[in-house]
Parts: structure tokens; sequence; C-alpha cells
């Protein structure tokens, strides 16, 4: 007969889960009693929460993952989701979530590289912002208010409606949220000539951890000041910003050429380096390698793409290449005129598709990989040829990578 203690292990397993799931069930019980009772509008805050019992919960959650390397089984969960239409709905789960352990992410567009808006080693809970996406444009005044939950892509259709000679200093990935993007500094084609997103932002509503609501007057220079650019939901949670609209042609000018290892790509890069900062203010130039097959032999070779945006005319911008960097042998042929607007299609690699497409937060950019990994770095001096050379090694034995070499430096 077998002992009856080895039957213990099972009921001790099974009272364990069982006390697991009445504990867990309770704190949810408790989390949705208090965002309910804390909230001004407590009818509507039950029609934005979703929990991992409900059905679309999953749906809700995946909506703005723009890194499939973070939807996986073993990825952490919030406990909760939350889905404000209202301020009173984010103080409410401030409040809830302090009160229940809980950590807070803050969602706008899912885009952040690592996922640290949907994503936590602890318990937590996600602000998605999704439904504060409004955006107002004054043209008179060349201002314009944008909530957090929006996208770049919104914000530069609405602006485009109004006027030709308007902008916003952002990103060419339209995807992009805007409450992480200018909370985390923003760096675009204007970036030589307006500097960073952030650096155009005049005013906030911001709502602090005690769930007070703050304009910059009322939080103060040194908080206005840490918000653009400290990063989302370090100090607490923006839900619109003020920011300056931009000067720009009614023609813009950009050019993309794409050069082999072959075609003496490794001097061109080289030489690219030590002439990019000598251009106006007014271009932004970047170099992006990636390996390819050879039209020639069909082997695998590297491809260097030498692009540049010009604030100007085709007549303008070629003689200036001509000059400042012959090797690359620009022609007029190579360059294409467009609006501001059109160059953000251009550049981000979908120029086949219409305006609309900037307000599809759900698309795909073709400049990254669904699933993908990304890291940014500095550098004071040109990289010598040696190491770029290195990099052509590194791009030749993973058919995946793709290295992007962005030459941002202000003029001199």
């Amino acid at each position: 007969m077998k002992s009856p203690r080895f039957l213990v292990f099972p009921f001790l397993v099974a009272a364990l889960f069982s006390l697991s799931w009445a504990t867990s069930a309770q704190i949810y019980e408790s989390l949705l009693h208090c965002l309910s009772l804390h909230s001004q509008d407590s009818s509507s805050i039950s029609k934005v929460i979703y929990t991992q019992n409900n059905s679309s919960y999953s749906s809700v959650l995946e909506f703005s993952m723009h890194n499939l390397r973070f939807s996986t089984p073993t990825t952490p969960k919030p406990w909760v989701i939350v889905t404000p239409f209202h301020a009173s709905h984010i103080q409410a789960t401030i409040y809830c979530s302090r009160k229940h352990g809980l950590q807070i992410r803050i969602r706008s567009g899912g885009h952040d590289f690592e996922g640290l808006s949907y994503i936590s080693e602890v318990s937590f809970a996600i602000i998605d912002l999704i439904n504060f996406r409004s955006v107002d444009i004054d043209v008179e005044n060349k201002v314009a208010w944008v909530q957090s939950g929006a996208i770049l892509g919104e914000l530069y259709y609405r602006i485009a409606e109004k006027s030709n000679t308007l902008a916003f200093p952002g990103s060419i990935c339209h995807t992009v949220g805007i409450g992480g993007y200018l909370s985390g500094g923003g760096y675009g084609l204007l970036f030589r000539k307006y500097g960073l997103a952030a650096d155009n932002i005049i005013d906030a509503q911001f709502i602090d951890v005690n769930g007070r609501i703050l304009d910059r007057k009322a939080m103060g220079e040194d908080l206005f000041w840490a918000i653009r650019g400290g990063g989302g939901g370090s100090f607490g949670i923006t839900i619109a910003w003020k920011v300056k609209l931009v000067a720009v042609p009614s023609t813009v000018t950009g050019f993309i050429i794409s050069k082999t290892l072959e075609q003496n790509a490794i001097k061109l890069l080289h030489r690219w380096q030590y002439i990019a900062n000598k251009f106006p203010k007014g271009t932004y130039s970047f170099v992006a390698l990636r390996s390819v097959n050879s039209s020639q032999d069909g082997k695998r070779t590297v491809l260097a793409s030498f692009s540049l945006y010009f604030l100007g005319g085709v007549d303008e911008l070629v003689p200036l290449i001509q000059e400042k960097f012959p090797e690359l042998g620009l022609v007029k042929e190579d360059c294409t005129e467009m609006s501001w607007i059109e160059s953000i299609l251009y550049f981000g690699i979908i120029q086949n598709k219409s305006l609309d497409i900037l307000l599809d937060r759900t698309f795909q950019s073709p400049l990254f990989s669904p699933a993908f990994k990304s890291k940014s770095d500095y550098v004071k001096e040109p990289i010598p040829e040696i190491a770029l050379e290195g990099l052509w090694d590194v791009t030749f034995e993973n058919y995946e990578t793709f290295l992007g070499l962005v030459f941002s430096k202000d003029a001199e």
C-alpha cells in the first residue's frame, strides 16, 4: 500500500491554486470598485476597463503593439487596461493603482522599441490613451493642441488639411504616438533647422501623482522642462500638448541613391561623414545599410542608401551636392520635388500610398520588421574606414540585419 503522505501534494497544489485564484479575484473586484468609486463619471468607467476575464482583453492589449517581440505567452501582462475617455478616468486609475500596489504604464501609440508602455516585471496597469487623440490646428497663430493618444500621422494630416507651408518637426514613422514621442525628445527630418520635437512644445496639460491637472504655469518651469524629454510616465501623465508649427516652403526635395560594396560604398560613406554637417540647416541626411542580392550575379552584397531631405527646390539642391559631394554623382533625375506632407510618405517608403495612410495607426511600417531589436548610439568623431568595413561584415553575416547611420550634426 502506498503511503498516504504522497497524496497530500495534489491537494496542496489545488489548495494553493484556489487560494491564488481567490486572492486575484478579490484584488480585481477591489480594484474595479475603487475605479468606479473615484471616477467622476462612474457609469462610463466600467466601459473602458478590461481585465483578463474580458473577452476583448487580448485584442485591446495587442492592438497598439508595434513590436511583436513582446507579444508572446511569457510576456508579462497587465492586471487591468484602462482606455479613458475623460481625465477623471485617469485620475481614478492613478489613485487606485497606487492603492493596490500596481505600477502604471502609459501607452499612446505603442511604438516604443522595448515595449516599455505595455510590459513590466512587477504587477502593473496600463492606461491606454487611444481615446485621447483630438488635434486642433490654429493656422493664424501657428500652433496646435494635440492629445497624447494621437499618432504623428494624425497631426501631420490635420496640418496639411489647412496649410502647405506649415509643418511639425517630427519623425517619418507616422504611427508613433504623440505622448511617447514628445516626452522622449523626438528627432526627425526638420531637426537641424528646428531642433527636437520637444523644443517646440509651449504648453501642456499634465496629471500629477496626486491627480491634479496642471498646465505650464501651474506645474512650474522645472517640471515643464522635465516632461519634454524626460520620458513618458516618469513624472506623471501628459494628456495634451500645445506645440509650435514651423514654416516650410511649398516645395521640398529629396533623393535616395543606393551604392553597393562593389560601387565603392565604403569610401563614399566615409567621405559623407565629413561633408554632411557642412550642408545648410535646411537639410537632413542619413545613410542606411542592408544586405541584398546583387543584381549582377545574384550573390549577397551590402547596399548603402544615401538619403537627403532639403527645404527647397531641385535647382538649388543639385548644384549644392555636386559642389560638396561630387563623388556621389547626383543628377537632377535622382531627385524628387514634393510637398512637406508628401515627404513624410517618401522617406517613410510609402510614397505609393494616399495621404489617408497617415491616419492608420495599425499600419506596419516597412522601416521595421514586425519583431525587431533596435539600439541607438552617438559618435563625436567620424567612423574610420576600417570600422565601416566591420559594419559591412556584420551586415553580411546576418541576412536580417539592418543598420542605419543617421547624420544630424549642426551645420558649421
